[in-house]
């Protein structure tokens, strides 16, 4: 039985392209990958931010315990944050900005928990209160870092599903874009200082 050069050629380009198709689809895979571990990297860095507050607040209120309201506004501030989760199955545009929402509420509470010492040389000068705030400091370095990791790593993901010709099994295969964390919204505005 001869197998005529036509078949050859068709079962070579079968071949070729479900090798190329598995390939494409295996790098796409990767890329998500590091999208998704770079985004429970930066709910990992805001989890330990949130884990530092309880602490922070116990110091203050044992110096400051006339400053209820914004005691209690970290705490619901914490509070609302720790809820919201994401992962790959919400990460909606709306879901991240109410993250991002939540996240912002909290880094105001937390500066104007911080703002209280200057009412309080005692706590300004508590070796507790001063090591907490340190923490807090270097967390919010490495928050700022781990969204710049994400948002790399989303940017590398969404070029690959998006250009020819993997953007055609992208959307096949479910790879859908995903989006950045955006700077906070007054973001753009230099702060004032006023003396």
């Amino acid at each position: 039985m001869k197998i005529s050069k036509t078949l050859i050629g068709i079962i070579a380009a079968i071949v070729i392209i479900g090798g190329w198709a598995a390939s494409a689809y295996n790098s796409m895979v990767n890329v998500q990958e590091s999208a998704t571990t770079a985004l429970a990297n930066v709910q990992s860095t805001y989890q330990r931010r949130a884990d530092l507050i309880p602490n922070l607040v116990e110091t203050v209120k044992g110096y400051a315990a006339h400053e209820k309201q914004t005691l209690e506004d970290v705490v619901n501030a914490r509070t609302k944050a720790t809820s919201i989760n994401l992962d790959t199955s919400n990460l909606t545009p709306e879901k991240l900005k109410e993250f991002q929402e939540a996240q912002g509420e909290l880094g105001s509470a937390l500066g104007r928990l911080i703002a209280i010492q200057e009412n309080y040389p005692d706590l300004k000068a508590n070796e507790n209160f001063r090591d907490l705030q340190v923490q807090l400091e270097g967390t919010e370095n490495r928050i700022n870092e781990a969204r710049n990791s994400y948002n790399a790593a989303v940017q590398q993901y969404n070029v690959v599903i998006r250009s020819f010709p993997k953007n055609m099994l992208a959307g096949l295969f479910g790879f859908d874009k995903m989006t950045k964390f955006e700077a906070e919204s007054g973001a753009e505005k230099a702060p004032q200082v006023q003396f």
